[in-house]
């Protein structure tokens, strides 16, 4: 009598919520600028959601999650429905108030005038960016949202069984930060007996409606802060798993290796499964035969990576599942993490070139990928054109690898001592876009389809740039910026210029709230066929009298923000892409720019999760930087840029990158970096941003001036810079305008009241 093998389902961690045609995107700005309601922005986002649902079914997918929409973040929704908001928003809506719910919401997320919206920061090591919440000790979570219920009973009428995903308890809390008000030492994590009351009364909720099983993500178990936190950890399960009328409770984690230890007190609290990403590296197999199997707990195996868009080496994963059978009696073939991450259909691509699309899979195809292996192990499906995927298009730049090689280390290393040009205390500036207005927009996509000529296109940037330069010299800033008009993207516009890059038609990912991204894909070597920006920055440059930067993206920005060949080391493609660009700010210097801008918004963001990897990442990191721009001479000034992440773990790195500028965000976060820097004796120039572009609120004269205060207090006034803390791409000229006038008037009264 044979022993029948474990039971094999298959599921997902979530799918792209944009919408084929990014009609979340278009639904939520309608709603924003009052051209549409309350109602038809809900009836948009039904419509979504039941257009996942359909997917994954058609798809054959077993666990079809639900509570992975949002109208702009999961972690803020998060944050809504257990009432942890702020007091300078208004309370509660009043039940059936759907636009003052809705107001409420957005306000968080983009601010109003007289009150800042919440921070915002990087999800981990990804692209994709999360509200921060704001707790206190004083704060009392309470249960006053129904998301999580509302949208399972939706799919249920609908006819779909789902599986509703929540935050965990201890990922929310330990992803948040204390409020201005909570003394020091003081942690949010405190509040998790008081959360877990909140969390339970959902959880019982949701199986008092019919729910069979709720998956807590818990992201935060792969860095090294969560797998500190064992204890919380088991308390919070234990707590949630001893209520009666519980739906079973699925614990899953992604991003990395949770450790033997997490997964041991996992395997021995009540949750019924858990699950790990056996993509990101390959310590989980390990992790598992550390505490010899789950037994009767179940397994979610992420086999199938969400996270980049390479069509999975079936076998491979194949023999991995065939491992975990012995290791558990319930299996499910998974994605790694949510296919947010990812485009939603390869299907909708029509330019790329067949080798390198047969190499590929997005949302839709991975899907169908777990479904396939899941068959297979339960032996339902034959192996027969299951095979490894083909190589993706690739090919060897001989003379690209060849410069590299002959690279010694000093080639990495400007003068200490430079003569940059002196500009002046507190001297202004932007970070490089300018609002693309609906001409700019018209005029690109008329000139890709072929209906105007070059000649036309270029006259419709010119009339922006002049534009652009006339206004910034009416407001008085100090150092312009051509604007970049001729940009769709500060990584797509590179990428379609360089070779070992392809771009799609349609791969959107959403980045934050309604902005969306379509992440290159970087297949081969990289090398720069011609210049790709001295162009415009010249003719911005021949426009006025004041100096103007050029703009590059740096090369941990490209692969950060791509979808990047995994048959190399990320470094050595970084070199790659590094030596690109010091060819371009070599051909800038020469056309007489001397301030050149080499943005890395992404180099905290790359950071690997746990502090055991990081020496490797930050010492190729940095290298790439310097490679792109030690070429340049003493008397250029260097800038880069960093946006939204938490910049503490890497100001040795931000200081090793060398730049003479560095400009960050600090406007949500109150120049928390500026103070560290200042503390650690920073001898650089430092540009904190004092006003947050990604909200329409216009901050006040004396909002900028009182930034500025603390920033100088902090850092001498000759070393600091004066800037917004993003691109302007996404604003409006109106607000953009006043915005800048205003940043200049209160760097005109700090200098006045210095005496500068």
């Amino acid at each position: 009598m044979t022993t029948p093998g474990p039971t094999v389902r298959t599921a997902v961690h979530g799918y792209p919520r944009i919408g084929p045609d990014r009609e979340l995107k278009r639904a939520c700005e309608s709603y924003w600028k009052g051209e549409t309601t309350a109602a038809e922005l809900d009836e948009v986002s039904a419509r979504l959601r039941k257009d996942v649902y359909a997917r994954l079914r058609a798809a054959g997918v077993d666990d079809i999650p639900s509570n992975t929409f949002s109208h702009y973040d999961h972690v803020l929704d998060t944050a809504v429905m257990f009432d942890l908001v702020p007091a300078r928003f208004a309370s509660p809506a009043a039940a059936g108030d759907r636009d003052e719910e809705l107001r409420r919401y957005f306000a968080l997320a983009r601010g109003l005038q007289g009150a800042p919206p919440l921070e915002m920061t990087k999800w981990f090591d990804t692209n994709y960016h999360y509200l921060v919440p704001e707790l206190a000790p004083g704060t009392r979570p309470r249960l006053v949202g129904d998301k999580p219920v509302a949208e399972f009973l939706e799919a249920a009428e609908a006819g779909y069984r789902t599986r509703p995903v929540l935050v965990g308890p201890l990922t929310f809390l330990m992803l948040s930060k204390p409020a201005d008000e909570a003394p020091p030492g003081w942690e949010p994590v405190e509040l998790l007996d008081q959360l877990l009351d909140a969390y339970g009364q959902l959880l019982v909720r949701l199986g008092e409606v019919g729910a069979e099983q709720v998956r807590f993500d818990e992201p935060i178990l792969a860095t090294d802060a969560g797998r500190r936190a064992t204890d919380r950890l088991g308390h919070a399960y234990r707590t949630l798993g001893a209520l009666t009328g519980r739906p079973r409770i699925l614990v899953s984690s992604y991003f990395g290796s949770i450790g033997a230890e997490a997964l041991r007190v996992l395997k021995e609290s009540p949750v019924e499964a858990v699950g790990l990403d056996l993509v990101t590296d390959a310590e989980g197999i390990a992790d598992l035969a550390a505490v010899s199997g789950l037994g009767g707990t179940g397994l979610v195996a992420g086999v199938v990576d969400g996270r980049n868009v390479w069509r999975t080496d079936v076998p491979a994963a194949s023999a991995t599942l065939g491992t975990l059978l012995a290791l558990t009696d319930e299996l499910t073939v998974s994605t790694s993490c949510s296919l947010m991450h990812v485009p939603l259909d390869l299907d909708a691509e029509t330019s790329l070139p067949p080798e390198l699309r047969g190499a590929l899979a997005f949302a839709e195809q991975k899907a169908r990928e777990v479904v396939l292996l899941g068959r297979m192990l339960s032996g339902q499906a034959a192996e027969e054109g299951a095979g490894s995927p083909p190589p993706a298009p690739s090919f060897t730049d001989a003379r690209v690898r060849a410069r590299l090689d002959a690279l010694r280390p000093e080639a990495l290393e400007r003068p200490a001592d430079r003569d940059v040009p002196a500009v002046g205390p507190l001297a202004t500036t932007t970070i490089g876009s300018f609002p693309q207005t609906s001409e700019l927009r018209r005029a690109r996509a008329a000139h890709r389809r072929g209906e105007t000529t070059r000649e036309e296109y270029d006259e419709v940037l010119r009339r922006e740039i002049d534009r652009v330069i006339a206004l910034q010299e009416d407001i008085g800033l100090d150092v312009l910026v051509h604007g970049e008009p001729e940009r769709n993207d500060m990584v797509q516009y590179f990428a379609e210029q360089l070779e070992g890059f392809a771009t799609t038609e349609n791969g959107w990912v959403q980045s934050y709230g309604s902005r969306c991204v379509r992440p290159p894909i970087l297949f081969g070597d990289v090398s720069r066929p011609r210049a790709m920006t001295v162009e415009w920055t010249s003719y911005a440059q021949s426009r006025t009298d004041k100096p103007v930067k050029g703009m590059l993206t740096g090369p941990v920005t490209m692969l950060a923000w791509s979808f990047v060949r995994t048959d190399q080391p990320l470094g050595d493609t970084a070199r790659q892409v590094a030596l690109a660009l010091r060819d371009e700010a070599a051909d800038l210097e020469r056309a007489g720019i001397r301030h050149i801008q080499v943005d890395e918004a992404a180099l905290r963001e790359l950071l690997p999760l746990r502090e055991e990897h990081r020496a490797r990442y930050l010492e190729w990191a940095v290298g790439a930087f310097r490679l792109a721009t030690s070429g340049l001479s003493p008397s250029t000034t260097v800038h880069t840029h960093m946006c939204y992440s938490e910049f503490g773990a890497v100001v040795g790195a931000v200081e090793a990158l060398d730049a003479d500028v560095t400009s960050i965000e600090a406007a949500r976060s109150r120049m928390e970096l500026v103070e560290e820097l200042g503390r650690r004796g920073y001898k650089r120039g430092i540009g904190p941003g004092v006003y947050d572009i990604h909200s329409p609120r216009v901050p006040s004269v004396e909002e900028i001036e009182a930034a500025l205060r603390l920033a100088v207090r902090h850092v001498g006034p000759e070393r600091l810079w004066v800037n917004p803390d993003c691109g302007l791409k996404t604003r409006g000229y109106e607000e953009v305008g006043q915005a800048l006038r205003n940043m200049v008037e209160a760097a005109r009264r700090v200098r006045a009241a210095l005496g500068r």
